[in-house]
Parts: structure tokens; sequence; C-alpha cells
């Protein structure tokens, strides 16, 4: 089968292992019953703006065009620093945006991907989040009712845990014996009398597997901005990450935009 359009970030649902499509135009390819099998890739020379839909030369910040980069809600400064969202105080790129994905309850967690590390997102979009890291555990630290309070727990802890996953790691199954309740409790303590009232006191896990049977012990990243055709055999799916003949690795997300023939 052959499938072209413009492609997004990869749709998922948490089962015994990672269910995977990813949208190419109008379509959703499901992905799981090709991994073993082959699959080319071919970036068709055009990007198109993932907000206004415009040709661009450039994807910034993962699919927009400048413009777009520079005023749409959806690249708003606040999805890189939660803290300094200002949406509770009225000012936004677009409120009415901010009223669906800033205005809402968020959570702050725990997860377990290259190393522990802390993070926030929108309560709607767990376990996608922890997914798209490629996270094998996860817990909930804190519940909020908006992304600005979330963002203030989150810097806070910080000082004690990383924000950051190691991508290569992470693709090549590198993961450390964690206690996450443990963690989870030692989190909570750190935080001061007036932020340990959004915290949530169960001991709930999620645990993630991910449709790959044998990590690899080398990580090449691929690139559309590099190589135009990347094929060979699907060999596993982590994260927003598909393996390519086990060592290859290409990032959907990265390449939201572009336009992609896909042959399975």
């Amino acid at each position: 089968m052959i499938y072209k359009g413009n492609i997004e970030k990869m749709k998922t649902k948490l089962s015994a292992e990672v269910e995977y499509c990813i949208p190419v135009g109008e379509e959703y390819v499901s992905l799981n019953d090709f991994i073993g099998k082959p699959i080319k890739l071919s970036f068709q020379n055009q990007i198109n703006c993932v907000a206004c839909g415009k040709k661009t030369n450039k994807s910034f910040s993962q699919g927009f065009c400048y413009n777009c980069f520079m005023e749409a809600p959806e690249a708003s400064k606040c999805i890189l620093h939660p803290d300094k969202c200002q949406a509770h105080l009225g000012i936004s790129r677009d409120m009415e945006w901010s009223k669906n994905h800033c205005l809402t309850p968020h959570v702050v967690y725990l997860s377990v991907s290259s190393n522990l590390k802390v993070g926030i997102t929108r309560q709607s979009q767990i376990p996608t989040r922890w997914i798209d890291q490629g996270a094998t555990a996860a817990v909930i630290i804190a519940e909020t009712p908006n992304r600005h309070i979330a963002g203030i727990i989150e810097k806070y802890l910080m000082q004690f845990f990383s924000d950051k996953t190691s991508w290569q790691k992470m693709l090549k199954g590198v993961n450390n014996d964690i206690d996450l309740n443990k963690e989870k409790e030692a989190a909570i303590s750190y935080l001061p009398e007036e932020l340990k009232q959004y915290c949530k006191l169960d001991h709930e896990i999620t645990t993630i597997d991910f449709p790959i049977s044998e990590y690899p012990a080398k990580i090449l990243s691929q690139s559309f901005d590099k190589t135009n055709v990347l094929e060979g055999t699907l060999t596993g799916i982590k994260g927003q990450y598909l393996y390519i003949n086990n060592s290859q690795v290409i990032n959907v997300r990265k390449h939201r935009g572009y336009l992609v023939e896909i042959e399975l």
C-alpha cells in the first residue's frame, strides 16, 4: 500500500503494547501490524505549516512557518515555560485557545524514560504525553486547575529532579530500577505547604510497553532535512520514533507538516 500526504505526530492508544497509527494527509495508517515488514518513507520536498497550511522552506518548533512560530498560540512561550503562562491573568496570544489548553486541569508527574524526570501536561493528555516521551512508567504527583500552577510546581521540583530525557538512552532502552512511589513521596516532601494542597496522595503507577522486541546498541538518527528516502524493515516504535533496520530512527513528530509518501 502507498499513502501520500502531510504527516502529523503519531496517534497512540495504551494497550498491552502501545498501538500506533500515523496521520498521512486525511488517512490514518495503523503501524503495529507492519513491524518486521518493509517500509519506505520518501520526502516529497514540500513542508506545509501545521497552523496555517502555507508552504514553508523551513519548519520551526516541529511544524510551524516562521510567522506562526512567532504568533500562533500553539507556539506560545508557555509551551516550553509553563510557569510563565499568563492566561490566568487574561494575557494570551489567543484567549479562546488558552481556555482549552492553559485554563484546564493539568498534572505534574514523575516518569521513567531514559532516567527519572519531572514534567507537566494537560490532564486530558494522560497517558498520551508519557507515551510520546517514551516513558515506561509514570506517576502523578499533583493535579492543578491551570498550566501556570503546574508550571510553578514543576519548576520548584526541577531543583531535585531533571526535566530532560536523553532520547538516545530512551531509544536504547536504558532504564534504571526506580521506585516511583518512593520518589513521589520525596517530591511531595520537597514542596512548600502552599503547593502541597495540589498533591495527589495515591500510589497509582501507569506502566507502558512499546512494540519493540530488541533494543539496538547504537542509534543513528535520520532526518528528511538530510535525506529524502529512508527504507528498510520497520523493527519497532517507541515514543514518536520509528526504528528502521533496528538502529536507524526517525522522529515523526519533528517532521509534522512534511509531505511524505509511505510505502508499506
